[in-house]
Order: C-alpha cells, then sequence, then structure tokens
C-alpha cells in the first residue's frame, strides 16, 4: 500500500497531499486582500509554484484547476494573470466558477491537482 504524504498539517486541513505521483493541493485563498483580482490571482499562483516545487512538480505538470472566483464579471482579470502564468502547450483542464468564498476579502480560490 502506498503511502500518503501531508505538508502543512493543521487541525482542519493540510496544504497538500501526494500520492501515488498525484500532488493534491488545498484551495490556495491570498493573504493581501487589499490588492485587484489580478494582483490576488499572482499572489495565489506565486503560493501554487512554491508548493508544486516543494512537492517536486511544477505548473507543467498541473493536471486539473479549479477556479472559484467572488464575482464572475472580474474574470478578465484574473485571466490576465492567469495566461501570464500557465506554461504554453501545458495549459491544463480547468473550471472556473462564481463562488461565496469564506473570507469577504478574498477575490479567488484556486485548486490544483498536479503530477510529480
Amino acid at each position: 500500500m502506498s503511502s500518503i504524504e501531508r505538508f502543512d498539517v493543521g487541525p482542519r486541513l493540510s496544504d497538500m497531499a501526494v500520492h501515488q505521483g498525484v500532488v493534491y493541493l488545498a484551495g490556495q485563498v491570498p493573504n493581501d486582500c487589499s490588492k485587484d483580482i489580478t494582483g490576488q490571482t499572482q499572489e495565489v499562483l506565486d503560493m501554487i509554484d512554491a508548493l508544486l516545487a516543494r512537492a517536486g512538480s511544477d505548473k507543467s505538470k498541473i493536471l486539473r484547476a479549479q477556479i472559484y472566483i467572488a464575482d464572475i464579471s472580474e474574470i478578465s482579470g484574473m485571466n490576465l494573470a492567469w495566461d501570464a502564468w500557465v506554461t504554453p502547450g501545458h495549459t491544463p483542464p480547468r473550471a472556473t466558477v462564481q463562488a461565496a468564498l469564506a473570507n469577504p476579502g478574498w477575490k479567488v480560490e484556486i485548486v490544483i491537482t498536479a503530477a510529480v
């Protein structure tokens, strides 16, 4: 049986788990709520890069992205950061939905699944 490696384990959740060559990230949210949607998205993408690197992966190995934005009318601002970040030729399958996020200051939350 293969083991599960968990990273940054807290009482409610872990930031990341790795199992059988797949990296599962918890929803990543910005720390700085004063930024606009583009800035918050870039901050979250930087966090994703760091977590994937810790697992021995990177954004070119993303299998699926789930993006939650508080206001769907801001999707173009989110896409500005996303389009500049993704690896050309390796854009992952993605879903983007409007959602009421847990903190009213958050404009975006991103969940990633990637190969190691």
